[in-house]
């Protein structure tokens, strides 16, 4: 959908004033007498997310104005600016003074005005804003473009969303930016080495396969991104309960994601060689789906006990994680929707991520804050590791207790990299359970631009 910002406005842009409790007094002032009496007959006292349509004599929008949290106050939202696409009636506005981050707030007006409208007719929206003075308009149009790009994906169903559609999605960003590209599907997964990606995959009768595609110039220093793109996730034959089922056509999320992150990083023309690894598979139940305590090669050489067939995202992981370490990248990255522990400890909005080099820990929190992409650092805790031990195996998929959940998913992926200079592994949800500002309820691009923003440092 087009980002709804308006560079050349003919007629003049309906300014939007922002205000708080404490700076509502200052503005109230300001306004033309009748305006201010409006205001305060229509109760307006710029609590957070009111919204106040200010009308002129002639019964046009003489300016309007919304209510924002405290410059310093704890419960402060940089995107509250965001509800603003969805209230507003059609027409062409300006921010006529700052709200807390202009460049957020301009941001969040993009992304909050998303629809996804495959299924149904939805009326596009008329509502423009002209960027805020100093704003870098194409930078915030790249993430909101890939964000969007990651919200169709996920909340397109399975049904038109399987691992064919996902490879066709990746081809069209892979074909725009003119990367080398490369899949690998079914029965070839084995031939290549690839055993752990088909054992989860070859229940579904859509074929699993390994998406690959390169861009940039080889001298640059390698980056990689893989992604999980579980497709749907039934659980297998250790099956999720119906309720637990409603949400798994996002559990590609993490693919959808990669490929948001890809996009910007192309666009952005950054001074990397980029590697794009999506294993893609449906797991499925069948005849011949993988079963708890069968045993697996990985293209690492390690053998894996299965603990349990819902556990199957990291498997996949573990195959394309091998494949792209071989290459010894100087910055490998991986997101997928993991663990519903990592839900519980820290809820759907703030994904854990996982690192041993304090240095990037460091630059994704502090790109998380800058681009109000929460994000929280989790230990790669040692003393977990064994609890991964098998009897049969190498290890297993699963730990052998119930606890810490999504750490030891981050230990067991952290078995099949030992080349890469740096490794970050991201946990995310990928999903909005309920709308709110910038973020409509539904698929959500977690963790893309602090990461994206985190390579503009190192590679612009």
């Amino acid at each position: 959908m087009p980002i709804p910002f308006e560079t050349a406005p003919g007629a003049p842009a309906i300014p939007i004033t922002f205000a708080s409790k404490s700076t509502w007094e200052a503005v109230r002032a300001g306004l033309p007498p009748v305006a201010r009496q409006f205001a305060e007959a229509s109760g307006f006292a710029a609590r957070p997310g009111a919204c106040l349509i200010l009308p002129a004599a002639d019964g046009t929008i003489a300016q309007v104005l919304f209510g924002l949290e405290e410059k310093d106050g704890r419960s402060r939202d940089l995107f509250r600016p965001g509800v603003l696409a969805t209230l507003l009636p059609a027409g062409v506005y300006r921010f006529a003074n700052a709200p807390h981050d202009a460049r957020l707030a301009a941001l969040a007006f993009a992304l909050g005005g998303y629809r996804f409208s495959r299924y149904r007719n939805s009326e596009a929206s008329e509502v423009r804003l002209v960027p805020p003075e100093g704003v870098d308009v194409a930078d915030i149009a790249r993430m909101a473009d890939a964000a969007m790009l990651a919200r169709d994906l996920i909340n397109t169903p399975s049904n038109d969303m399987g691992p064919a559609e996902l490879a066709a999605a990746a081809t069209d960003v892979a074909t725009r930016f003119g990367a080398s590209f490369n899949c690998i599907v079914g029965d070839d997964l084995i031939r290549q080495n690839l055993p752990l990606i088909h054992a989860v995959g070859r229940a579904s009768t859509r074929a699993p396969r390994l998406i690959d595609f390169t861009w940039g110039d080889p001298a640059h220093p390698k980056v990689t991104l893989v992604g999980k793109g579980v497709c749907f996730d039934s659980g297998g034959l250790d099956l999720k309960p119906s309720s637990s089922m409603l949400t798994m056509k996002k559990d590609m999320g993490g693919a959808a994601t990669v490929l948001a992150l890809a996009q910007m990083v192309m666009d952005a023309r950054l001074k990397v060689r980029l590697r794009v690894l999506i294993p893609a598979v449906e797991n499925a139940v069948a005849g011949n789906a993988f079963r708890p305590l069968d045993v697996f090669p990985s293209r690492k050489g390690l053998t894996v006990e299965i603990g349990n067939t819902d556990a199957e995202g990291r498997l996949i992981l573990a195959d394309a994680l091998a494949l792209a370490d071989e290459e010894k990248p100087q910055l490998l990255i991986d997101m997928g929707t993991l663990t519903g522990a990592a839900r519980v400890a820290l809820g759907p909005e703030l994904p854990p991520f996982y690192t041993h080099d304090d240095t990037l820990a460091e630059g994704v929190a502090h790109f998380a804050r800058q681009e109000n992409d929460p994000l929280w650092r989790m230990p790669l805790w040692a003393p977990y590791d064994g609890w991964l031990d098998s009897k049969t195996a190498n290890l297993s998929n699963v730990a052998s207790g119930t606890f810490a959940g999504s750490i030891t998913c981050a230990l067991f992926l952290q078995r099949f990299v030992e080349h890469a200079k740096s490794w970050l592994h991201l946990d995310i949800y990928a999903w909005t359970p309920s709308a709110k500002p910038g973020r409509p309820e539904g698929g959500e691009c977690q963790a893309a631009r602090a990461i994206y923003k985190l390579l503009c440092e190192r590679y612009e």
